[in-house]
């Protein structure tokens, strides 16, 4: 049974380190591209964030007419208000902006745009509102979530193991948030709390993929103590290659069918998840552990770094 259900081969021997000089270039590539995309055109910020009115309406037409949706709502004079499609074919989603006075004001102006839209509206499914000061905080709460996160992980990384491996997790695991961030930035997909959930359980999937080839890193140098370490790290990451890209798979398979039948809610939130899973699975295999390579680990007792490197101690030294 075990054989009809393998997908990856135990003995593989790719070199990944070979191609890390590649990965570096191009994952550099991909970062100063987000971030250039989020400091021109910005984040599309949510509701959460920028403070306002978000109305989930189902019209009684068959298909929503979003001209005509926006024809009414301009003629109000409340700002840019933001009218597209959601979901089924007559489901529309309307955001009002905030408005520069107060909560009433706010409420004014989402009961004049109830009334203009009365006549073709058969339901309001969803009404939110959020004021400008709970945005702002919204705001501060995600970065220091974000921020705390990622301390954590780093002195849970720390402790685990020696400080080179935390160098080399951190970097990795920050690689992958700033993908993340990048790619919302390019597809102008909306940036809310869900989305800032989505980058800290990247984060956590992220780091636990890392920490399994981390440790099998560190089984090896305690078990090959002559094998050059560019050798080593290749034989680790092979040896976990099986069980790297089956959590993938098996984790796509049922983000997807979430995307899928889970609706237009949580759409944007599971497109995080997806992307953040390919990301981190590259980052596990090609970025985190070819980092080994430049801060350099080694056992107490002294391991060789290169073929030509210091003597391994006598005890228990095999070559690979």
């Amino acid at each position: 049974m075990r054989g009809i259900i393998k997908l990856i081969p135990d003995d593989t021997n790719y070199d990944f380190m070979g191609w890390h000089k590649i990965a570096f270039v191009f994952s550099c590539v991909l970062i100063v591209a987000g971030l250039f995309f989020a400091f021109q055109k910005n984040l599309n910020f949510g509701i959460d964030f920028t403070g306002g009115t978000l109305m989930e309406i189902r019209t009684k037409a068959e298909v929503a007419d979003i001209p005509e949706i926006r024809r009414l709502t301009s003629d109000l004079n409340v700002g840019g208000i933001s009218v597209q499609e959601f979901g089924a074919p007559n489901d529309v989603l309307i955001r009002i902006p905030q408005q520069e006075r107060d909560e009433e004001e706010q409420k004014l102006v989402m009961q004049q745009v109830r009334e203009a839209l009365d006549e073709i509206v058969e339901e309001y499914r969803r009404v939110e509102f959020v004021g400008p000061q709970v945005g702002a905080e919204l705001i501060a709460a995600g970065r220091n979530a974000m921020l705390y996160a990622l301390l954590g992980l780093l002195a849970y990384i720390w402790v685990r193991f020696e400080w080179q491996f935390s160098v080399a997790a951190i970097i990795a695991l920050s690689h992958d948030v700033l993908l993340t961030i990048g790619f919302f930035a390019v597809t102008q997909m909306e940036f809310t709390l869900a989305t800032v959930a989505a980058v800290l359980m990247i984060a956590g999937y992220s780091i636990n993929d890392t920490v399994v080839v981390f440790d099998r890193v560190r089984e090896n140098l305690r078990k090959y103590k002559k094998k050059p370490l560019r050798e080593l790290y290749n034989l680790s990451v092979n040896q976990m290659l099986a069980r790297t890209l089956m959590t993938s798979i098996t984790t796509l398979l049922a983000l997807g069918a979430l995307w899928q039948f889970g609706g237009e809610v949580i759409r944007g939130f599971v497109t995080a998840l997806i992307f953040g899973i390919f990301v981190g699975t590259y980052s596990s295999v090609f970025i985190a552990t070819a980092l080994l390579l430049y801060v350099r680990p080694r056992e107490k007792k002294g391991v060789p770094q290169t073929q030509g490197g210091k003597k391994a101690a006598k005890e228990g030294g095999a070559h690979g």
